[in-house]
């Protein structure tokens, strides 16, 4: 009996239409991690970690805690600004790394916004007007791995699909995507393991989002 062989997905074959010439590949670098097979959907590392620090000078001694980035958020620093000192509490402002208010937020109570969350403990010594913190969001390697919604460092977001296989078990590897302005075929898409029928759905939406003047990636 002649041997069975089984071929495995080809570069490009989830393609149903791109745009003329290379406007919608691009060569970008695939993060460490493994083999990534064609058609594999991917985000991208557009941030870090978040620390903080208090601002020299302080009247108040407490800390910043419980820190977390997700999507929105933008790689620089955000600065906390007390409005309304009182005892054992306060209230303050966030600033994004543009200078954009983002939302108000108070002592002890848990602070969301912008893709930044945090929490504000009090210290010993209140905090007063003009106290402030920089909270300083790492840059990420703007490298491309499998997206999926659990990830929090920008990769949470669909926003391309890798046209042929990458091996990179044992560092960052240069690969093909296509980024932008595709139709692509929903049976030859590989999503990361355990991705349920919601969480496919959300992907296909943030695809088709890529829009304006890129162009979207359409799953048909």
């Amino acid at each position: 009996m002649p041997d069975i062989i089984i071929e495995g997905a080809r570069p490009g074959e989830f393609l149903v239409s791109e745009a003329n010439g290379y406007r919608s590949r691009e060569q970008v670098m695939l993060a460490s991690g493994g083999v990534y097979g064609p058609g594999t959907v991917l985000g991208q590392i557009t941030h870090g970690t978040a620390t903080a620090a208090p601002k020299a000078g302080n009247a108040g001694n407490g800390t910043v805690g419980s820190i977390t980035v997700g999507s929105g958020v933008q790689p620089g620093v955000y600065v906390v600004t007390f409005l309304e000192p009182a005892t054992n509490a306060g209230a303050f402002q966030v600033e994004d790394p543009d200078g954009e208010n983002i939302g108000t937020g108070a002592v002890g109570a848990a602070f969301s916004g912008g893709g930044l969350g945090f929490t504000i403990a009090d210290g010993s010594n209140d905090f007063g007007a003009g106290d402030q913190f920089k909270i300083t969001v790492a840059a990420g390697s703007l490298h491309y791995k499998p997206w999926n919604p659990a990830n929090t460092d920008g990769s949470e977001t669909a926003i391309a699909v890798l046209y042929r296989e990458v091996d990179a078990t044992a560092g960052a590897k240069r690969g093909l995507i296509i980024a932008r302005d595709a139709e692509v075929n929903a049976n030859y898409l590989a999503w990361f393991t355990g991705a349920t029928a919601n969480q496919i759905a959300m992907g296909v939406a943030q695809l088709a989002e890529r829009r304006g003047a890129n162009g979207g990636i359409i799953v048909r």
